[in-house]
């Protein structure tokens, strides 16, 4: 954390300095439950690197979907001379409110949706592909993750990265940059994990175990965070 602090402090351009601002973001004590739950939740197939691969992939679009949709807005009304005050005190209050359920919904249904007799989805193969595996959610997962500002990513974001990118001939390009850096070290924590379960599993011969072990824990880290949320709005 320090050594990217002085090198944010001495960058004179854009783009490094809005990767580092999204590696400060990522790596900081305030989203870290969020980051925890994405690592959880991108190594929940464990079995599959491919997947694994996959996940992370729509992760880190999600994010980028949702800094850079906003970042677009945000730019666009800064010039205009608009102030982003009460859109950063709206999102950090909101992005809690829609935070908490949705972990906790997400939750009970990994840990349950064995034992209920929901419908299937798809009227083919690939449909049901689909939606065993998730895709969607986990693009969804990085939007919702990246809207959920707290005090210190909303610092970064509002305060010095879209003022920066108002006034750089980069402009755009910056909260691009921003959301690939905020993805990174989730991306690289889980790939570690995964090859490390994956070596154990092979070694021990007992990779279905570790997975059912695996699942059993993402479903109870995504309810204790969902807890976690609910009692910061009521508290």
């Amino acid at each position: 954390m320090e050594t990217i602090q002085s090198l944010l402090e001495s960058s004179s351009t854009p783009i490094l300095t809005a990767f580092l601002l999204g590696l400060l973001t990522a790596l900081s004590p305030c989203p870290l439950s969020t980051n925890i739950a994405s690592i959880a939740y991108i190594c929940k197939n464990i079995e599959s690197k491919k997947q694994i691969l996959l996940n992370g992939l729509l992760y880190t679009l999600g994010r980028v979907f949702a800094y850079t949709l906003l970042g677009i807005i945000l730019i666009s009304l800064l010039k205009s001379g608009t102030s982003l005050f009460g859109i950063q005190k709206f999102l950090g209050k909101y992005g809690e409110i829609i935070l908490a359920p949705t972990l906790l919904i997400m939750g009970v249904f990994m840990l349950f949706s064995h034992k209920l007799k929901l419908p299937s989805i798809g009227f083919n193969k690939d449909g049901e592909n689909l939606t065993k595996h998730g895709y969607l959610g986990v693009f969804l997962l990085g939007v919702l993750f990246a809207l959920s500002f707290c005090p210190t990513s909303g610092v970064f974001y509002f305060g010095m990265l879209i003022p920066m990118s108002a006034t750089s001939s980069f402009g755009y390009v910056l909260p691009i940059l921003f959301a690939l850096a905020t993805a990174l070290p989730v991306i690289i924590i889980s790939w570690v994990l995964a090859f490390s379960a994956e070596k154990i599993g092979k070694t021990y011969g007992k990779m279905q175990k570790i997975q059912r072990y695996l699942n059993l824990s993402v479903g109870i880290i995504f309810l204790l965070i969902g807890i976690y949320y609910c009692i910061n709005l009521y508290l």
